[in-house]
C-alpha cells in the first residue's frame, strides 16, 4: 500500500501478536467455578502494575519483572530508536478480598461480592492504591510491603508449647486438641508427671523476656590513634523479621446508589473519582467517604417515562473538568463540570467569539456535546435499540477520540465532530442473522469491553469463543485481526475478504468506514462459535504493544 510516505507505510503493517503468558490455564475438562471467573481487568498508568478482580470479590495483583532485572538498562534503551526485544513478562504479586457478599435488609436484596471495576490511583511512598467496586460500594484499597516481627526464641520449648496456643514463627502441629472450657487441655494428664507439660519438672527458674533487637550491633570509631571497636552484644535473638505485602482498606464509599454501579473513574487531578449507576453519576473526593455530590441525574420523575439509563462513564484523561458517559440507546454525551452544577443536559453552549478564539481550551469551552449515529431508514427492528446499546466507553491518551463499544460494532468519535463517528469497526457482524437466538438465551445482552492502545493506532475488543479482535485506526491502515485467548492465538485466525482500502485521511475529517465485517459464522476451522464461551474484558498496555484479557478464570497476554 503506497500512501506516498514511509511512515504511513509502516504504520499499516499489522502486528504480529504472540502469546506471552497465562495464569489460571484449565486443564481439560476442568470444571470452572463461578467465583473464579475474571470479572475486571486494568493496567495502572506505568503499566508495571496489572490488576484483576473476580466474581468472588477478590483482587489479584501481578507485577512486571523485566524491567525491575533490567531497569537501567531498559531505560538505556528507551532513549535509542529500538526497543527491547524481550516481550513483557509479569509474575504473581498478592491477592486480597475486597468485597463480601452482602444483604440489604431493607430493599430485601442480595448484594453480590462481584467486583465489577478496578481503578489504579496515583501510588506514593511505594505503596499502590485502587478503588475497586461490587453493586453497590467503593473502596480504596492500599498495597504496601511490611516488615514482620515473630518471636522464636521462648522460655519453653515450642513443641512443649503447643497446649498454651500457637507460637508465632514455630512449627507445632496442627492436631486439633480438645481444651476445657477454662482453657485447660483435655488431654493433659494431671495427675502424673508427663513430658507432655508445657515447663521442665522443677519450673523455671527466670522469666526470660523476648526483646525487639535482634542484631548485633557493630561500631567504628575511628581516631588520630587507632581504630578502637567497640561490640555491644545483644541479648539472644528473639525475632525474625519477614517482608510481607499488607493490603489495607482506606477509604469505604458507600449508600450512595440506589442502582447499581456500573463505572467508576479517577480525574487527572488525582483527588476526586466518579461513580455511574443507571440514572445517577457521583463525584467523590478521595479523602472523603461520607459524602458525594451528584452531577448526572437522568431519573425521570415518573419511572413509566424511562426510556434509557447510563452505561458507561469515563473522565477525560488530561482535563479534570470534563466527563463523558454513554446511554443505553447509544449516544454519548461529554459534559463540561464548569458550566453547570448538575451536568445532565447536552446542549451546545453558546460562546462568543472572543472566548472561543482567545481561549486555549477552545476546542472544549464550546462542548456539551451528545454523540450519536443516526439510523439508516428502513433499517429499524426490534433489536436495533438493543444491540445500539454501548456497553463500554474509553477516552484515548491524548484526549482527542473516544472509543465506544456496542454489541456488534466498535465505532471511533472525534470529540470535535458530533455528525458521526469517524471510525466504524464490525466486530462480529455475522451474528446479525442469529440476533433471535442471540435474544432467547440472552447473549444480546453481554457487555463487552474495549479498549485503545497507547498511541490510539489500534483498538480492541473480545467476542465470543474466546476470541478478540484487533484494528488499525491510523491513517491507511487495513489491519483487521482475529485472536484467540489460547497459547496458539493464531489458531483460528479469521480471514476477512481483501477489499480496496479507503484513505481515512484525518481522523477529524468526515470520511468514515466500516472494516473487519465477517459474513460467515463459522471460524477459519469450521467451527461453530460458542456462546457460552466470552471474551467480556480485556486491557492494552499503556506504552506497549501488549494486551491482557480474561477468558473465564484464565489470565492471558500477548505482545507484538
Amino acid at each position: 500500500m503506497d500512501n506516498g510516505g514511509g511512515s504511513s507505510e509502516a504504520a499499516a503493517q499489522p502486528l504480529e501478536w504472540k502469546f506471552s503468558q497465562v495464569f489460571g490455564e484449565r486443564t481439560a475438562g476442568e470444571e470452572v467455578q463461578e467465583v473464579d471467573i475474571i470479572s475486571a481487568i486494568e493496567f495502572d498508568k506505568s503499566g508495571d502494575h496489572l490488576a484483576t478482580g473476580d466474581r468472588g470479590g477478590r483482587v489479584v495483583l501481578f507485577e512486571r519483572t523485566d524491567t525491575r532485572d533490567n531497569g537501567g538498562q531498559r531505560r538505556d534503551l528507551e532513549m535509542m530508536d529500538y526497543s527491547m526485544s524481550r516481550h513483557p513478562e509479569f509474575r504473581y504479586k498478592t491477592e486480597f478480598q475486597s468485597h463480601e457478599p452482602e444483604f440489604d435488609y431493607l430493599k430485601s436484596l442480595e448484594i453480590e461480592e462481584k467486583i465489577n471495576k478496578i481503578r489504579w490511583c496515583q501510588s506514593a511512598n511505594s505503596a499502590l492504591y485502587l478503588l475497586s467496586t461490587n453493586d453497590k460500594t467503593i473502596k480504596l484499597w492500599k498495597v504496601q510491603e511490611k516488615k514482620v516481627k515473630k518471636v522464636f526464641d521462648w522460655n519453653v520449648h515450642p513443641e512443649k508449647a503447643a497446649g498454651n496456643g500457637p507460637i508465632f514463627g514455630s512449627h507445632v502441629s496442627a492436631i486439633p486438641k480438645s481444651y476445657m472450657a477454662n482453657g485447660g487441655c483435655g488431654e493433659r494428664n494431671f495427675g502424673c508427671a508427663s513430658n507432655d507439660s508445657s515447663f521442665p519438672p522443677g519450673g523455671v527458674s527466670s522469666l526470660r523476656l523476648p526483646v525487639v533487637v535482634v542484631l548485633n550491633l557493630i561500631f567504628f570509631f575511628p581516631t588520630s590513634i587507632a581504630i578502637i571497636v567497640l561490640v555491644i552484644n545483644c541479648r539472644h535473638n528473639v525475632t525474625s523479621q519477614e517482608t510481607n505485602l499488607v493490603a489495607g482498606c482506606r477509604r469505604i464509599y458507600a449508600h450512595a446508589h440506589d442502582y447499581h454501579i456500573n463505572s467508576i473513574s479517577n480525574n487527572s487531578d488525582g483527588e476526586t473519582f466518579i461513580s455511574a449507576d443507571d440514572l445517577r453519576i457521583n463525584l467523590w473526593n478521595l479523602e472523603i467517604s461520607n459524602q458525594s455530590f451528584n452531577i448526572v441525574d437522568v431519573k425521570p420523575a415518573n419511572m413509566e417515562d424511562l426510556t434509557e439509563v447510563i452505561t458507561s462513564a469515563e473522565f477525560h484523561p488530561t482535563h479534570c473538568n470534563m466527563l463523558a458517559y454513554s446511554s443505553s440507546k447509544g449516544s454519548i454525551r461529554l459534559i463540561d463540570m464548569r458550566q453547570s452544577a448538575l451536568c445532565d443536559t447536552h446542549s451546545k453552549l453558546k460562546q462568543y467569539l472572543i472566548a472561543v478564539l482567545f481561549s486555549p481550551y477552545r476546542s472544549y469551552q464550546r462542548l456539551i456535546c451528545r454523540f450519536e449515529e443516526q439510523e439508516a431508514p428502513g433499517t429499524r427492528s426490534f433489536f436495533t435499540e438493543i444491540i445500539a446499546s454501548i456497553s463500554d466507553i474509553k477516552f484515548a491518551r491524548n484526549g482527542r477520540h473516544i472509543l465506544s463499544r456496542d454489541y456488534m460494532t466498535l465505532k471511533l468519535w472525534d470529540i470535535n465532530m458530533d455528525s458521526g463517528p469517524v471510525a466504524t469497526f464490525q466486530v462480529h457482524e455475522h451474528l446479525r442473522p442469529k440476533l433471535c437466538d442471540l435474544y432467547e438465551n440472552d447473549s444480546i445482552f453481554d457487555k463487552f469491553e474495549c479498549c485503545l492502545s497507547g498511541d490510539g493506532g489500534r483498538v480492541a475488543t473480545g467476542s465470543y469463543s474466546n476470541l478478540f479482535r484487533v484494528f488499525g485506526c491510523s491513517e491507511g491502515s487495513a489491519e483487521s485481526t482475529t485472536l484467540e485467548a489460547s497459547k496458539n492465538p493464531m489458531r483460528r485466525q479469521v480471514q476477512t475478504p481483501s477489499r480496496p482500502s479507503r484513505p481515512l485521511g484525518s481522523l477529524s475529517g468526515v470520511v468514515r468506514r466500516v472494516k473487519g465485517a465477517d459474513n460467515s459464522a463459522l471460524d477459519a476451522n469450521g467451527n461453530a462459535f460458542d456462546f457460552s464461551m466470552k471474551l467480556l474484558h480485556l486491557a492494552w498496555h499503556p506504552s506497549e504493544n501488549s494486551i491482557a484479557c480474561a477468558a473465564s478464570n484464565s489470565l492471558y497476554m500477548y505482545y507484538a
